[in-house]
């Protein structure tokens, strides 16, 4: 009684916002299937060439009262995914997760650094990837990710504001349940997942997920210690992202508590 279904809601983003973390806390609800793997199928041109069979050929079998949901970060930044993504499915439910853009402007850095320390490429150091001639380096592929308002503005080209949720990413990692809850409701899903499906592991520094009598926390690459940053640096920026979260907050009609 089980078949591939196409997604009824994506996580569109963003990286290094908590999208693992979050789809995999979703998974613990019985009406709720996620895939795999991160798909890339709006974001890349190869991909979306193989068209909407190859699409739902990479879905998990779901029961018909499930909700099948992908998770691609690449999505949020892309010009493409909006309509693509609205051309199959107009009435679709996003979830979207952001944190503080300075925090994940370093998380991204880090990811990169680890990366390249493990594949024996050369390293550099925060500051100077950022600070170029004194001055912040906007084109700088991080800082891109995290103009918040410059991605919304594409997808609510397409999409209205109730179709896209979005959570709180600093928030779900110190008290997952309520963000989750939010999740529940904005998916009008039977309110499953509760407190004793967490527990925080003192080792890693975050929840880890205790469901089906097992216990698991996510892949180790994640809460990877970040770098120290320079103060000024820090400060700049802050200061850089302040008018872009200020209109982005008016966007979406909600605050946030980033610097």
């Amino acid at each position: 009684g089980t078949s591939r279904q196409i997604p009824q809601t994506i996580i569109i983003g963003v990286r290094k916002g908590g999208t693992r973390a979050l789809l995999e806390m979703l998974d613990i609800h019985p009406n709720i299937v996620v895939a795999a793997t991160e798909v890339h199928f709006f974001d890349w041109d190869e991909n979306y060439v193989k068209g909407i069979d190859w699409y739902r050929s990479l879905m998990p079998f779901s029961y018909g009262n499930q909700i099948t949901i992908e998770k691609t970060p690449g999505y949020f930044t892309s010009p493409q995914a909006p309509e693509r993504i609205h051309d199959m499915n107009s009435s679709i439910k996003l979830l979207l997760i952001l944190r503080d853009p300075t925090e994940r402007v370093i998380s991204d850095y880090t990811q990169v650094y680890y990366n390249r320390v493990e594949s024996h490429k050369p390293v550099q150091l925060f500051e100077d990837i950022v600070i170029k001639n004194g001055v912040l380096n906007t084109k700088y592929k991080a800082i891109q990710r995290s103009l918040y308002d410059v991605h919304m503005e594409k997808w609510l080209k397409h999409f209205s504001l109730d179709q896209i949720h979005i959570v709180d990413g600093n928030t779900l990692i110190k008290d997952p349940l309520p963000e989750l809850q939010k999740v529940e409701r904005f998916l009008n899903l039977p309110s499953r997942i509760m407190s004793s499906n967490f527990y925080f592991n003192q080792t890693k520094g975050f929840y880890c997920i205790r469901s089906d009598g097992r216990e698991r926390c996510l892949h180790e690459s994640k809460g990877r210690p970040h770098p120290l940053v320079n103060t000024t640096v820090l400060e700049q920026l802050y200061s850089y992202f302040r008018e872009h979260n200020a209109k982005f907050y008016r966007m979406v009609n909600h605050s946030f508590d980033w610097h």
